[in-house]
């Protein structure tokens, strides 16, 4: 999985890395994100650990980088070396490539990235995304999670859709091809809403899938078109809690969610967020230690 937040540099580049247990993986990435323009997650399943790798401009944002390291240190209780080495961005674009083969999620999605030549795969629906930029390459457990829930969740025939935290647009493009509905998908990213909006254009999508720069609820333009038959909220799980009280408060009677970004571990935290706002589980999906959940709002 890799995220990029910024266009490629001219300058030098370095890469920047920590090898971590997945329960520090949250905590480095954000680290590294702080300082870099572009992070990649490489899962090492022999030894179950993640090299979060950062490239960025050599010598640039040091002190954002050591400030990043020292918060993840003291979140996750993990404290690792930094690794250095000078890199091409070719190179790096060229193993994030290699990481990124076709993904077969479900019975549903084939996720193929825009290295890959345009084929179809019978029986399944293609979405297309560039392999190197933003979070959501259908590669991590989290977006296998949401695209399985959506999935479970798609005989209900949601109207309104919502994509909270869209990053790559992957989840708001699934839904508008399998449930052939609109949908709206926000990011506080800048970036990330220009890549979803990209992703868009190449997945045919036309107007369908609508992406806006929003920080959470905050944006009028969010409010104005609830409430939501089914919101999706792959964030990260201390977000997920601060906002369940809005997330209920501008979702449908008997409204489908489905949240992700959190660890086996974090369930718990965010599922009895959600309950104090009168929501219910209904499923919950595993892919590796990352939960998907799949709440029902009051009225169901």
């Amino acid at each position: 999985m890799a995220h990029n937040k910024h266009a490629r540099h001219a300058t030098a580049l370095e890469t920047v890395s920590v090898t971590v247990p997945a329960d520090a993986l949250e905590a480095y990435e954000a680290a590294l994100l702080t300082a870099c323009g572009t992070v990649g997650l490489f899962h090492d399943e022999d030894t179950d650990t993640w090299q979060v790798e950062g490239v960025k401009g050599l010598g640039e944002n040091e002190p954002e980088l050591a400030a990043g390291l020292a918060l993840a240190a003291l979140v996750s209780g993990v404290v690792v070396p930094l690794g250095r080495a000078a890199t091409q961005s070719e190179g790096w674009l060229a193993r994030t490539q290699e990481a990124f083969p076709e993904q077969l999620v479900g019975r549903r999605f084939a996720v193929q990235g825009t290295h890959l030549e345009r084929h179809v795969t019978p029986g399944r629906i293609a979405l297309r995304l560039d392999a190197g930029v933003a979070f959501g390459s259908g590669e991590h457990g989290s977006t296998r999670g949401c695209l399985l829930a959506l999935v479970a969740v798609a005989y209900r025939r949601p109207r309104r859709i919502l994509d909270l935290g869209t990053g790559s647009g992957i989840l708001a493009m699934a839904a508008c091809r399998l449930l052939g509905r609109p949908v709206l998908g926000t990011d506080i990213d800048p970036w990330s809403v220009r890549v979803a909006r990209e992703n868009a254009v190449r997945n045919r999508l036309g107007a369908k899938a609508r992406f806006l720069r929003a920080d959470g609820w905050s944006a009028p333009a969010i409010t104005r078109a609830a409430p939501y038959d089914l919101v999706f909220a792959n964030i990260l799980a201390r977000p997920l809690c601060a906002m369940a009280r809005d997330l209920a408060r501008h979702l449908a009677p008997g409204g489908t969610v489905i949240l992700a970004g959190l660890l086996d571990t974090q369930v718990r935290m965010v599922l009895a967020a959600h309950r104090r706002q009168g929501m219910r589980l209904e499923q919950k999906f595993a892919e590796g230690r990352w939960s998907t959940l799949v709440l029902r709002g009051r009225g169901s």
